[in-house]
C-alpha cells in the first residue's frame, strides 16, 4: 500500500484526501517513483479547483514537480534504471499522473537526473520554474545582454527564475511585488530594481528606471485589468508574455497602446517547451548547465509534510511565499 493524494469533488484544500491505495506497476514507456519531495505550483491550485486547463476527472490525483529515485520500470525502457536519482518535468496530465504521494508513475519522457549537488528539496524546485522562464526569456525571446525585462509576480519560484536567467545574461531585471515586505528579498535574489505597485505607479517607475524606453520582454502570470498598465510600461515592439490567469478579473486587450507601439502579446505555456523534444533538450541542457555553475539556484520558501498537503496548499494561496514550497514525503 502508498500513500497517495486524491480529490473527489473540486474545491477549496479541504477537498484533499491522504488515501492508502495499492502500489501499482509502471506500464509501457513508464516509470515508477518512490517519492522523497514534491514541490508545489500554481496549476495544481487551479486543477483543484476545477480552474485549470484540463477538467479532473474524479477522483483525481494531482502534482507535476516531484523528485525521488526510480523503483520500478515498464517495459522497453533503456535510458533509466532502477535506483536513479531523478525528478519529473511536467510534460503530463495531471489527473492521469498526479505525482503526489508516496509512490507516482509518470512516463520515462518526464523524468530528467538532477546534480547531484542538489537535495531531494531542491531537485523538485526545479524545472518548472526554470523551464518556464527560459522557454520564455530564452527559447523564445532570445533574451541578449541590452534588453530589459520586467518580471511581475517576482516572488514565485518562477518569477525568482526568470531574475536568476535574466541576470545570468547581463540583462536588466525589473521585479514587481504587492507589498513592501518582500522588497529586500527580490533584491536580493538579483532584481536591479523592484516596484511595488501598492505604493508605485508601475508604468511610471519603469518609464523612469528606462529612461522613457520602457522595459522590451515582459513576462507576467497575472493579467486582467493590470494587462493595460503592462503595455504602457512596455517599449516599441515590445513582446508580452502572459503565462497565466491569476487575476480574477477579466483580460480587457489594451488595443491602441499595442497599435501604437506596435506590441505582440503572446500567450505562453511551458507545454510549449516541454512537449516539443528539441526545445526541451535544449532547455534541459540550458538548466542543469546552469545549476552545475551556480547562475541557477532554486529558493525554496517552506517546506511541509505529506499529511500537512492541505496546509500547504493553503499557504500557497496565501501569496506570502518567497520562493517553492515543498513538501517532502
Amino acid at each position: 500500500m502508498s500513500k497517495i493524494i486524491r480529490f473527489h469533488e473540486t474545491g477549496s484544500a479541504d477537498v484533499l484526501k491522504i488515501e492508502d491505495l495499492p502500489l501499482t506497476e509502471p506500464g509501457e514507456g513508464e516509470v515508477r517513483l518512490k517519492v522523497e519531495a514534491i514541490g508545489l505550483n500554481r496549476a495544481e491550485i487551479m486543477f483543484r479547483r476545477g480552474q485549470y486547463l484540463e477538467e479532473p476527472k474524479l477522483p483525481s490525483r494531482l502534482g507535476y514537480e516531484a523528485s525521488g529515485t526510480i523503483d520500478a520500470i515498464g517495459p522497453d525502457i533503456s535510458d533509466i534504471k532502477i535506483g536513479d536519482r531523478v525528478s519529473t518535468i511536467p510534460s503530463f496530465s495531471m489527473g492521469a499522473y498526479g505525482v503526489y504521494g508516496e509512490s507516482a508513475i509518470v512516463p520515462a519522457s518526464a523524468v530528467a537526473h538532477y546534480p547531484e549537488s542538489l537535495s531531494a528539496i531542491e531537485g523538485t524546485a526545479i524545472w518548472m520554474p526554470y523551464l518556464t522562464a527560459f522557454g520564455a526569456l530564452v527559447e523564445i525571446g532570445q533574451l541578449k545582454k541590452e534588453d530589459i525585462v520586467l518580471i511581475t509576480a517576482a516572488s514565485s519560484s518562477v518569477g525568482l527564475a526568470a531574475i536568476q536567467i535574466t541576470k545570468s545574461a547581463g540583462a536588466l531585471a525589473i521585479a514587481t511585488t504587492r507589498g513592501a515586505d518582500k522588497k529586500q528579498a527580490l533584491l536580493d535574489a538579483g532584481a536591479d530594481h523592484v516596484i511595488v505597485t501598492n505604493d508605485e505607479d508601475l508604468a511610471e517607475r519603469v518609464m523612469s528606471i528606462t529612461s522613457g524606453k520602457g522595459a522590451n520582454i515582459i513576462f507576467d502570470p497575472v493579467a486582467g485589468p493590470m494587462l493595460a498598465t503592462l503595455a504602457d510600461a512596455a517599449a516599441v515592439g515590445a513582446t508580452i508574455f502572459e503565462f497565466g490567469a491569476l487575476s480574477p478579473e477579466a483580460t480587457p486587450f489594451p488595443l491602441f497602446t499595442s497599435l501604437a507601439k506596435g506590441l505582440t502579446l503572446r500567450g505562453y505555456t511551458l507545454f510549449e517547451i516541454t512537449k516539443d523534444a528539441r526545445r526541451l533538450g535544449r532547455g534541459k541542457q540550458y538548466v542543469y548547465e546552469g545549476l552545475q555553475s551556480g547562475a541557477l539556484k532554486p529558493i525554496i520558501d517552506r517546506t511541509f509534510t505529506l499529511d500537512d498537503i492541505a496546509d500547504a496548499h493553503r499557504d500557497m494561496e496565501s501569496n506570502q511565499q518567497k520562493g517553492k514550497i515543498v513538501v517532502t514525503v
